[in-house]
C-alpha cells in the first residue's frame, strides 16, 4: 500500500516537470468588429456639365446688311459641307470660266473666287489643290499675310502666315494664300486701307465648326473689318476673317439645291480669275 502511493506520487511529480518544459499556447487572436457610425455626406466638387455640341446646320444663304455694307453668301458646317480649291494650271480661263462652271465641274453647291494672281495669271502666293502646290510662299506683300487651310484630317482654319509657316503650308490638303486678315480674335485689324472702295470676297469663321463664305457690296478694308466685327453676316460672331482677291475678281454661284437659290453675283465687268474655291457635301 505505501508502495502504491510512492509510485503514484513519482508519476505526478513527472508530469508536472514535463508540463513545465511544454510551451505556452498563443493566447486566441480576438476578433474586432467595425462600429457602424451613422452616415456622413461629404461634400464632393461639381461635375461640370458639358454643354451640348451645336448642331450640325445645312448651307443656307444669308443676305444682311451691317453699317450700310451688304453680305451675301452662303452659311456652312464643316460637319457636313467642305471647301475644295480648283486651280487652273495654264491659266485664268484655261478650265473654267466662272464660279458657277467651276462649281458645277464637281457636284458643288457653291462656289466663289479664290486668291490673287499676277499679270501673267500665276498665283500670287502659295495654292494647294487636293495636295497639289502651285505658285510659292508670299512673305512679304499684305495681300499673302493671311492663310486659310484645310488639313488631311478635315479641320481648317484661317491664321497669319507667321503662324503657319511655308514648310507646314506645303503639308496641306487645300489652301488658299490671300490677305489682308480682317478680324482676329473677334478684333477688327487695326491699320488696314480706308480710302479704296471696292467690291470684296470673304471667308468667315466662328473659330468652331461654322464657316461662310461670300461677297460684300463695295466699301474699303477699314470699314468692311469694322462691321464683320461688330455685326454678324451669318448670325454668329466672327472670330477669324480674311480678305480674297475682290474687284473685279468677285464672282460668287450658289445653286440651286441651296433653298433661296440659285444666285449669281457677278458684275458684267468681271475678270477670269485662276482659282475658285468650291463648297461641296462631304
Amino acid at each position: 500500500m505505501q508502495f502504491d502511493r510512492m509510485r503514484y506520487l513519482g508519476i505526478a511529480v513527472v508530469a508536472l516537470l514535463f508540463a513545465s518544459c511544454a510551451p505556452t499556447p498563443p493566447p486566441r487572436a480576438s476578433v474586432v468588429r467595425p462600429v457602424k457610425s451613422p452616415t456622413q455626406s461629404i461634400d464632393l466638387p461639381p461635375v461640370p456639365t458639358p454643354s451640348p455640341e451645336l448642331a450640325q446646320i445645312p448651307p443656307k444663304i444669308t443676305v444682311r446688311e451691317i453699317s450700310g455694307i451688304t453680305f451675301t453668301g452662303v452659311s456652312f458646317d464643316r460637319r457636313n459641307s467642305r471647301l475644295v480649291v480648283l486651280d487652273q494650271n495654264d491659266g485664268p480661263n484655261s478650265r473654267y470660266s466662272d464660279a458657277a462652271e467651276a462649281g458645277k465641274s464637281i457636284g458643288g453647291i457653291a462656289a466663289i473666287n479664290g486668291g490673287f494672281f499676277t499679270p501673267e495669271g500665276d498665283p500670287l502666293g502659295l495654292v494647294v489643290s487636293s495636295g497639289k502646290i502651285s505658285g510659292s510662299w508670299n512673305s512679304t506683300s499684305s495681300l499673302g499675310s493671311g492663310v486659310w487651310y484645310e488639313n488631311h484630317r478635315g479641320a481648317g482654319t484661317i491664321t497669319r502666315r507667321e503662324k503657319l509657316g511655308r514648310v507646314a503650308a506645303t503639308t496641306m490638303l487645300q489652301l488658299i494664300q490671300a490677305g489682308p486678315m480682317l478680324v482676329e480674335d473677334q478684333r477688327a485689324i487695326h491699320g488696314l486701307e480706308a480710302s479704296k472702295i471696292s467690291a470684296r470676297t470673304v471667308i468667315l469663321w466662328d473659330g468652331g465648326t461654322r464657316w461662310w463664305l461670300g461677297l460684300s457690296s463695295p466699301c474699303s478694308l477699314a470699314n468692311l473689318a469694322q462691321s464683320l466685327a461688330t455685326g454678324q453676316p451669318a448670325g454668329w460672331p466672327v472670330e477669324r476673317a480674311i480678305n480674297l482677291d475682290g474687284g473685279r475678281s468677285s464672282d460668287l454661284w450658289i445653286s440651286s439645291s441651296i433653298t433661296g437659290g440659285p444666285v449669281i453675283q457677278r458684275p458684267a465687268w468681271n475678270r477670269p480669275v485662276r482659282n475658285f474655291m468650291v463648297l461641296v457635301y462631304k
